[in-house]
């Protein structure tokens, strides 16, 4: 018989007899569930190795857990570099091909151990330094995890130290990579090359036609425009705490921290001292500290100690003289201190000197002038002294701070030269962030990708003005250059017409709806613009004929680093209130045009969206205002140019537009917009705008000729 189960109101009650062979099975089943969970847990949560192609992380990590490739003797070894070497012989671009963002992919090797015939590692372990720098590699936009995909290929062997290395086994693991193909399109990091007595100023391991990025280039290994020089890291950079100074003159007009110089530069910069004792301090190693104390941290000047790196914040100018290895991380040290470096190593390609300009953040001397250098440094003035410590310091915080700033620089460097077009310009590397907007350059000089299409998109800001709006879109369709019309619809509480309802239009006519009410997304580089000119213009502005938005679009054709456009305004200098104030009324001058109805190239949109200084941008949308304004702030700025009024039209208020309609209309608009000028000028630290007595209109436009001769007959009225 079968036993009865027993119920209650929650359910079956358990069974008392079971067998326990049954109990210790289900238990072990259990069991085997529950660790099956913590560990998938485990591995969910638990830091992954470095091995991991997705996740390298920051810590120094061992290599005995990861796959062992065995290097028989007779594996095959590198050629040992080939010094003729240019990116367009040796590097397959091919492999990078076109992308929209113009961007090369960089794929890291996974982690392999190496051993030789005997089983003796070839490294042991991979630098906390480049464990940093493949992290950052992997963390930023360059990074692929597809191979096939990949443009550049950087090894997990660690060649950053070559004291560390076995230089034949090393290049053998080199030629093992599934990739290699006599090292094309393959980059090594190293930052301490050669070793006694000789100290190459290159990496000693054969890697045939691998880019190098070296820390100790000399003219003679050094592959102009293949290589890349880049900086000895510093320990110091992470650990100092080195607050910028104020600039100008410090304690020392001279000083030199640096261990171990040659006998020779030594004995010369005594001989400098003994005759400046004041203004030269010559430090050295601590012979004579307490027990316990790191002589690291310490430099000395007979009995004086002083805190290294500190005490280079002490020297208006530092020395960095040549060494044993040309390449010194004493660099990167002054570089943080704010002092100017005064480099004295004939031959040494200084780092990232492809791009950057050393002059504006160094002192250059030959080592045969060394005896005149203090009568050199003694004639700069105060204010190019300001300004090499401002850029000095700039450069450190920018390209030598971390193993990731060197690394992701020396990857722009690269990219820069696969997609010149897209390059980073000279400006952008060598202007701090806190001048570069006072800097004048025209944007538009380099080559430009041909646009996917010719014309000019009109892009229309609307709130809830339907029947304007549909005005605008039909005079504007009558316009022969006209590409395609976007309408901004800015109204969150209310969706646009239906399809059905809106003009029928001989163009693409597409409608983006934003997310919040916001006058900078009239600025906003949608993907939708396909034309390199881009037409602005308010769902108000019903009374520009065909004529005039075409001739309109002709003159910045000739001027595409312009504003062109039609409402002329100019800002003022209100002396007895000493500020600006911005003028609405008719005037002999212009400079300002409104983008209420305005032409300019599609880049701006991105300078604007991306790159606007301070908090512009931001009050620009607190304040419903001034969006006009900050885009000719932003244009002039960058170009020095002033914008270009076309046509002789001065009225633009919409004839049924009511008070309640426009923000222009309420007068408190009118008195934010001198509040603006005097705001945007502070952020950019100028007044960038400029004045101008002339517009543009068509040759014929008040020639007694017969209409039908005139190319736009229909200008219009004031």
């Amino acid at each position: 018989m079968c036993a009865s189960v027993k119920y209650n109101s929650r359910g079956p009650a358990l069974i008392p007899r079971m067998k326990t062979r049954h109990r210790i099975y289900y238990i072990a089943l259990f069991s085997i569930v529950l660790l099956g969970l913590i560990a998938t847990g485990v591995f969910q949560f638990w830091p992954h190795s470095i091995e991991s192609s997705t996740d390298w992380t920051v810590e120094k990590r061992s290599i005995h857990d990861v796959p062992v490739i065995k290097l028989p003797a007779d594996s095959p070894i590198p050629e040992r570099g080939d010094l003729s070497c240019r990116m367009h012989t040796c590097f397959d671009v091919y492999r990078c091909g076109y992308n929209p963002k113009n961007k090369i992919k960089v794929y890291i090797y996974p982690l392999k151990k190496y051993v030789d015939e005997l089983g003796v590692p070839v490294s042991n372990t991979i630098s906390a330094e480049y464990n940093e720098l493949l992290s950052a590699i992997s963390e930023s936009d360059f990074y692929t995890d597809d191979i096939n995909r990949s443009c550049l290929f950087v090894p997990s062997i660690d060649v950053l130290n070559q004291n560390t290395l076995r230089i034949k086994e090393t290049a053998q693991a080199l030629a093992k990579l599934p990739r290699w193909d006599r090292g094309t399109n393959h980059l090594l990091f190293n930052m301490l090359p050669g070793g006694p007595p000789d100290y190459n100023t290159a990496l000693d391991v054969p890697r045939d036609r691998a880019l190098l990025a070296g820390g100790g280039f000399s003219t003679w290994t050094y592959r102009q425009g293949y290589d890349v020089s880049i900086p000895v890291y510093s320990p110091f950079s992470a650990e100092a705490d080195l607050p910028p100074k104020p600039l100008g003159l410090r304690r020392y007009l001279i000083l030199s921290a640096q261990m171990a110089i040659h006998p020779e530069y030594r004995s010369e910069l005594e001989v400098l001292r003994a005759e400046n004792e004041d203004i030269f301090l010559i430090l050295d190693k601590c012979t004579n500290l307490s027990d316990g104390t790191s002589s690291v941290k310490k430099r000395c000047y007979k009995n004086q100690v002083f805190d290294y790196p500190q005490v280079l914040q002490e020297g208006t100018f530092c020395v960095v003289v040549r060494g044993a290895r040309l390449g010194q991380s004493l660099l990167s040290d002054v570089l943080q201190a704010g002092c100017v470096p005064v480099v004295i190593a004939d031959s040494y390609i200084l780092p990232f000197s492809e791009v950057l300009d050393w002059k504006r953040a160094s002192i250059v001397i030959p080592e045969e002038k060394l005896p005149e250098m203090l009568s050199i440094l003694k004639s700069i003035p105060q204010r190019q002294i300001e300004e090499l410590q401002n850029q000095a310091r700039w450069f450190w915080e920018a390209y030598f701070k971390s193993m990731k700033a060197i690394a992701l620089a020396t990857l722009h460097i690269i990219n820069d030269r696969i997609y010149p077009y897209a390059a980073r310009s000279y400006e952008e590397w060598n202007n701090p962030t806190a001048v570069k907007w006072r800097s004048v350059n025209n944007p538009l000089f380099l080559p430009l990708i041909p646009p996917r299409s010719q014309g000019f998109t009109a892009i229309i800001l609307t709130y809830d003005r339907v029947e304007s709006l549909f005005r605008v879109i039909t005079e504007i369709s009558k316009v022969p250059s006209l590409s395609k019309l976007l309408v901004v619809w800015n109204n969150q509480n209310k969706n646009p017409p239906e399809e059905s309802l809106w003009p029928k239009v001989g163009v693409p006519l597409k409608v983006v709806k934003t997310k919040e009410n916001k006058l900078s997304n009239r600025f906003f580089p949608y993907d939708e613009i396909e034309t390199e000119a881009v037409l602005a213009i308010d769902d108000d502005i019903i009374m520009l004929t065909s004529d005039e938005l075409q001739f309109g679009y002709e003159v910045w054709r000739e001027f595409p680093d312009r504003l062109v456009g039609y409402p002329g305004r100019l800002h003022l200098w209100d002396h007895e209130a000493g500020k600006w104030k911005y003028e609405s009324e008719w005037t002999n001058e212009v400079s300002m045009v409104l983008t209420g109805a305005a032409f300019y190239h599609k880049y701006f949109n991105y300078l604007y969206t991306y790159t606007m200084p301070g908090d512009i941008k931001n009050w620009v949308d607190e304040h419903m205002n001034c969006e006009d304004i900050a885009m000719n702030f932003l244009v002039a700025n960058v170009t020095g140019k002033a914008p270009i009024k076309v046509t002789p039209r001065k009225k633009f208020k919409c004839p049924e537009c009511t008070a309640i309609d426009g923000l222009s209309l309420d007068q408190t608009h009118m008195v934010e917009r001198s509040e603006c000028i005097n705001k945007f000028a502070s952020v950019f630290g100028t007044m960038p705008l400029k004045v101008v007595e002339h517009r543009a209109d068509p040759v014929l436009y008040k020639d007694d000729f017969p209409e039908k001769l005139k190319s736009f007959p229909n200008i219009g009225s004031l």
